[in-house]
């Protein structure tokens, strides 16, 4: 398992060596790695030069490292998507051959708050679905929503459907189209409810940032 010696920094041969040992399934999603004194005995490097490689494969989100306990090896992401570019999630997980569906948690409609009239421009007396769900990739838990929704744009059977794209759903009669999102982004780290139904472990961020929010257009190609 010895790296050869190239023209490069040792540690960027190490990262390359357990990049390709993971790949190659020598190294499994969620499996603790060697000891660190193991790993680099294995390698043929230094302990210094191995913590420098599992530092910038932490920051890859490649490993995850649990104080205490081990590092592991980090689950890759089901569906990916530019940032910038709006498409629903049902059609994310489409694109990477999965099958979406939903489990509905809670549901339950009510009179708009004030927020919902600003931001709906709604009156007083329209209904607003509330939604609690989470959206699945062949089974697997993978988003959590938390939606509201005036309930005049959803037909009238939507929550009794098992795949429940509310993107989809508001373009069906044909008189809306999506064309932009406006979406706010901030950093989460563990969260009492959506990461035990996401099945995340305790020390697992819902997304990596320091403390800093920030918002972004999103359009439709």
């Amino acid at each position: 398992m010895t790296i050869k010696v190239d023209h490069r920094h040792l540690y960027l041969q190490v990262i390359d060596r357990i990049k390709e040992d993971i790949e190659n399934g020598i190294f499994k999603e969620k499996e603790k790695l060697p000891s660190e004194f193991e790993l680099a005995k294995s390698l043929g490097v230094s302990r210094a030069t191995l913590r420098e490689a599992l530092r910038l494969l932490e920051e890859e989100n490649v490993i995850v490292r649990r104080h205490g306990v081990g590092t592991f090896v980090n689950s890759k992401p089901v569906f990916t998507s530019g940032i910038e570019q709006l498409s629903s999630i049902s059609s994310m997980i489409r694109s990477a051959g999965m099958e979406p569906g939903t489990i509905y948690l809670s549901s339950m409609q009510s009179l708009p708050t004030e927020e919902d009239m600003n931001r709906f421009e709604c009156k007083d007396e329209q209904w607003i679905i509330s939604m609690e769900r989470v959206r699945t990739a062949n089974g697997e838990p993978v988003v959590y929503c938390v939606d509201r929704v005036p309930k005049k744009y959803l037909p009238g059977d939507f929550l009794l459907r098992e795949e429940g794209s509310i993107f989809s759903a508001l373009e069906e009669s044909g008189e809306i189209r999506v064309s932009h999102a406006v979406a706010y982004i901030d950093p989460v780290g563990y969260h009492e409810v959506a990461s035990p139904t996401l099945n995340c472990a305790p020390e697992t961020s819902l997304l990596r940032a320091d403390k800093f929010s920030f918002h972004v257009v999103r359009k439709r190609l």
